[in-house]
């Protein structure tokens, strides 16, 4: 009889259970709002409190967080085709023209806030289809105790490339190389864009990468390799990255971007600081590339997702994700403020606001990813 007791106890009690998690669901009536974005752990450590408070605000609505951290697009891609994109997307500029050219994504408006290049990098056909939270640009780190070993001044918004690689070539020696060399499209583009060259023009009509111009630029960046030497091969690098050879103090000068000043705060042991791109016949033109929060055009709750979108480009949103040192805001009230021009390394940030006038965004096509896929094992050859 006692064994009896125990297990109608038990039963009730996985009936209570259900019961109340069935009233809870009953009572759960929120909108549900997905939200897809890729991000390390430190983004997701910023976006998440976000999400929360924007669930505080807004007590109708549920954030469906959907983390992708690896093979983002393609998992997009599948949500697309298979008629279940989430509502809102966090989108960049190379491929949001296959989206929006697609038809697959919803109109947005970005007002005067932002930056206009990181506006004009997110619109496909004069219409803006995702709101900028961050611009992608390139600068130069340096090594300041290795310019100072070598007696060198440190680099200034008017050297050219002429004396860009001068100064290479004399922080080369001993081990140390003078300037950082990456294959990827993003790293030899400023070298053909501040010759005046690209891969397509600025219409999207017609390839320029064979272009006397663009030929400039990318044959002095392949020579900083292959004649000069004053860039690390393949086999001298092996399996470490440039940002892995610059921690080490076996690059003097490493050309990347905003996402690796968290890095280098917390890991280098030297003193170092940031300059603008080298000047080429053009001037110093880097890639702008930006990021962004798009709305599925086939949303159900089209106004809800636009009201996330509204929150998470807000300026209370933005100086959280800036204070994290990883992005360049594309709001200029957070771009212009303490939140980025901190007291932190590097002392010149500013640099990087400065390299937006300078800059152009990047011509992006439907079928670019193919475009740079054919390119690769082309220039593969060259670089190497």
């Amino acid at each position: 009889m006692k064994k009896f007791f125990i297990i109608l106890g038990i039963l009730g009690g996985i009936f209570l259970c259900a019961f109340y998690t069935h009233n809870l669901e009953q009572r759960d009536n929120r909108t549900v709002i997905q939200f897809a974005s890729w991000g390390s752990k430190s983004e997701v450590g910023i976006l998440k409190p976000l999400l929360y408070e924007f669930e505080k605000e807004n007590p109708d609505l549920k954030i469906d967080f959907m983390h992708i951290p690896q093979n983002y697009f393609q998992k997009i891609h599948l949500l697309f085709a298979s008629n279940t994109p989430p509502d809102v997307i966090f989108m960049n500029n190379h491929y949001l023209p296959v989206y929006a050219n697609a038809g697959l994504l919803e109109p947005l408006q970005a007002g005067d806030e932002f930056y206009e290049k990181s506006v004009e990098a997110l619109s496909w056909g004069n219409t803006v289809y995702a709101v900028p939270r961050d611009i992608s640009n390139l600068v130069i780190f340096y090594n300041k105790d290795i310019f100072k070993a070598n007696n060198l001044p440190y680099p200034d918004e008017n050297w050219t490339f002429a004396e860009f690689l001068k100064t290479a070539q004399t922080l080369t020696h001993d081990g140390v190389f003078g300037i950082s060399f990456e294959e990827d499209t993003l790293f030899y583009l400023p070298y053909l864009m501040s010759e005046g060259g690209g891969i397509l023009s600025d219409d999207l009509s017609r390839f320029i990468i064979d272009d006397s111009k663009s030929q400039k630029g990318l044959g002095f960046y392949a020579d900083l390799r292959k004649k000069y030497h004053v860039a690390p091969r393949k086999e001298e690098s092996a399996s470490a990255t440039m940002a892995q050879m610059f921690l080490q103090q076996r690059l003097a000068m490493h050309l990347s971007g905003r996402w690796l000043v968290p890095k280098y705060r917390e890991e280098a042991d030297f003193d170092w600081d940031i300059a603008p791109f080298p000047k080429g016949d053009a001037g110093s033109v880097v890639p702008l590339d930006a990021s962004g929060w798009a709305v599925a055009k086939d949303s159900e709750h089209k106004a809800e997702a636009r009201k996330l979108v509204d929150f998470l480009s807000s300026k209370k949103s933005s100086e959280k994700f800036a204070k994290s040192g990883l992005i360049v805001p594309a709001r200029r009230d957070v771009a212009e403020s303490v939140c980025f021009l901190d007291n932190k390394k590097p002392l010149h940030a500013r640099v990087f606001l400065d390299v937006i006038k300078t800059s152009k965004p990047t011509p992006v096509s439907v079928d670019y990813k193919e475009i740079l896929d054919n390119l690769k094992g082309k220039f593969e050859y060259l670089f190497n």
